[in-house]
């Protein structure tokens, strides 16, 4: 009995299973695959993958399932991902591409991932403090009174009143504004804050010192705020249709706890291949023991060289910025892994695109 003739055997008995979601044979796998062996050497190999604690015999007379290691075997060594039609491609860019706003673009990203997977999809906003500023905008509304727009390479826009007791030439202002932009442009907001401190201690901008120090205190303060992240979710009430209601309801508990889940799923979006998937107690979170979760992050500046055949880009090193934020799908450790990760990789890459385009508009 070969290792490499039993994991092929492993690999039959988790493909059988999600697609049936009943207990696989050694007679069935005979029929279904052709393993080049018989039945009975089939259930031998099947014995030797659940001593091994790959599989798992849930009655005295029934087939095998597999086990959370069998399942991790199953997704490390998914050799291929079935690439997405063109149709599906397109499909996937009308559905999104009538968005309003990025806020409406993300609704509807959760909502296609949830159609597409049968899944609860699960969508963040770009977090801030991953951010780069794009550009400050300073206007006077009145005598006393300024507004500062400040816009950020993710898409987000915040807008901030300042009241000033004197209010600054409008040839300085103009001058501010410009070395600004021209110094803090793709600075992450913290280092943005800190060099427009830098620009106020020059005697020449001395009379927007006062506004430069409350300008600076807001870019910092957006940069801390890791709670302007939103989460957007769907398709709850698919997978409550799909699965029996017992096995439901501590993941239902599970995506209450939203920090939680986010903080999974960011961790997982950053683990250097794209596409992270952690199943049952790998999660970490009692509620998600029988389930799996897929994430990926976007909002990556290099992508002009991707494409679904290809590997996912490599976190590395050398200066390449992370993901902004996440997409991903959580489901019963049953899930189709490889449909599950190509969806959530090309809605990833679809926003990733999205964030390009708006960064050189």
């Amino acid at each position: 009995m070969t290792q490499s003739r039993r994991m092929l055997v492993l690999r039959a008995v988790v493909e059988d299973y999600i697609r049936s979601q009943e207990p696989v044979g050694s007679t069935a796998l005979a029929k279904a695959h052709d393993l080049g062996v018989s039945s009975a050497t089939i259930r031998n190999d099947m014995s030797a993958l659940e001593d091994e604690g790959y599989l798992i015999q849930p009655h005295t007379s029934a087939g095998r399932i597999p086990t959370e290691r069998g399942y991790r075997y199953f997704v490390d060594r998914l050799a291929t991902v079935v690439p997405l039609s063109e149709a599906q491609r397109r499909g996937i860019t009308t559905f999104l591409s009538g968005s309003a706003s990025l806020q409406d673009t993300l609704q509807r990203a959760a909502r296609l991932l949830a159609n597409i997977t049968g899944q609860v999809a699960v969508v963040s906003s770009p977090a801030l403090s991953k951010s780069k500023l794009r550009r400050i905008e300073i206007v006077p509304l009145n005598a006393v009174t300024m507004l500062a727009v400040i816009i950020t390479d993710s898409g987000s826009v915040a807008q901030h009143t300042f009241t000033l007791n004197e209010m600054p030439s409008a040839v300085a202002l103009t001058r501010f504004s410009e070395l600004v932009n021209a110094q803090c442009m793709d600075m992450p907001l913290v280092q943005a804050a800190q060099r427009i401190r830098t620009i106020i201690t020059a005697p020449e901008y001395r009379s927007v010192r006062v506004l430069g120090e409350r300008l600076a205190k807001t870019v910092e303060s957006m940069a801390q705020d890791e709670g302007t992240g939103q989460m957007y979710m769907a398709g709850t009430s698919q997978l409550a249709h799909r699965q029996p209601r017992t096995d439901l309801g501590p993941l239902f508990d599970a995506l209450e706890e939203q920090v939680v889940i986010m903080r999974l799923m960011s961790d997982l979006s950053e683990e250097g291949q794209g596409v992270g998937v952690a199943i049952g107690s790998e999660t970490r979170t009692p509620g998600l023991i029988h389930a799996s979760v897929v994430s990926s992050g976007y909002g990556r500046s290099e992508t002009a060289d991707d494409n679904d055949e290809g590997n996912d880009d490599e976190a590395d090193d050398s200066g390449a910025p992370h993901p902004v934020a996440f997409v991903g799908s959580i489901g019963p450790t049953h899930m189709d892994y490889a449909t599950t990760i190509t969806a959530v990789r090309a809605v990833a890459r679809y926003l990733t695109d999205l964030i390009a385009q708006d960064e050189a508009a």
